[in-house]
């Protein structure tokens, strides 16, 4: 199952001198495209090889307390807080955040978009009743909607079939959206990288409550003598840097900025 989640993202001509690290990151992570802009550059400034296994916030936590991977990328505190007070994260480090939205049909039958806060229209969706796509996958953005839901006094598991899960990521959970017409809740930078829209529209953002903060664990070498501690710190230091800074601020799609670097030296 490792193998096959393993996405070896490496420089020709460097892979074979460089070290590799097994990084365990959230498909918003990947989606987004900033991996693709981070990982050629990690290699060239470091010579390290970061090897990503894409999966939800939920399933890296466990990759990460099983010692299959030397760090995980990720955007759930709770889990991350938990991680590291259980012993199987040394510690926890903020890198960088962006912010949750709603997304949904241009004609927004629920009228999110006049919602005064993202309970008000998470509370509009549930008298309405459209179609709404939850990811259902124990990832980071997947808890966010629950606790969201929670917040506006809503219970998923009363709702009846306009609530779909569809257990995928966020790239796919976006697409069954865009099929179904329906309304999601995704990242900013997945959904400004998506190029499936079909008639959805971001219709609702800017409540502090959808601040999506990522952070950084390295697993502890304590728990799991063989994973590369070193390197995982290696990769952390570049990951605080002006470098890093540099590369995250200034990554924009249709000249919007996905992410914010907030990490502190």
């Amino acid at each position: 199952m490792i193998r096959s989640l393993l996405l070896a993202l490496s420089l020709t001509g460097a892979a074979a001198q460089a070290e590799t690290l097994r990084l365990a990151a959230t498909t918003s992570f990947n989606n987004s495209g900033l991996s693709d802009v981070l990982l050629p550059a990690i290699a060239r400034d470091i010579g390290l090889d970061v090897q990503l296994l894409v999966v939800g916030t939920g399933q890296a936590i466990r990759l990460g307390q099983s010692g299959d991977v030397d760090a995980v990328l990720v955007h759930s505190k709770a889990a991350e807080l938990a991680f590291v007070a259980d012993g199987y994260g040394s510690h926890r480090r903020e890198i960088m955040y962006n912010d949750f939205v709603l997304i949904g049909p241009s004609d927004d039958p629920a009228q999110v978009g006049a919602a005064k806060s993202v309970t008000e229209a998470l509370k509009r969706i549930a008298q309405v009743q459209p179609t709404f796509v939850s990811r259902g996958d124990d990832s980071g953005t997947h808890r966010k909607e629950l606790a969201l839901w929670d917040a506006a006094d809503r219970d998923p598991a009363d709702f009846t079939q306009w609530y779909r899960e569809v257990g995928a990521g966020m790239g796919g959970s976006l697409n069954s959206a865009s099929a179904m017409n329906a309304y999601i809740l995704a990242d900013r930078a997945s959904w400004l990288n998506f190029g499936n829209t079909g008639n959805l529209s971001l219709l609702f953002a800017g409540d502090p409550t959808l601040f999506n903060q990522y952070a950084y664990l390295p697993v502890n070498p304590k728990r799991h003598a063989h994973v590369k501690a070193k390197a995982a710190r290696d990769l952390e230091s570049w990951l605080v840097s002006s470098r890093a800074k540099q590369i995250i601020n200034g990554y924009e799609i249709g000249g919007e900025a996905l992410f914010v670097f907030n990490a502190r030296p």
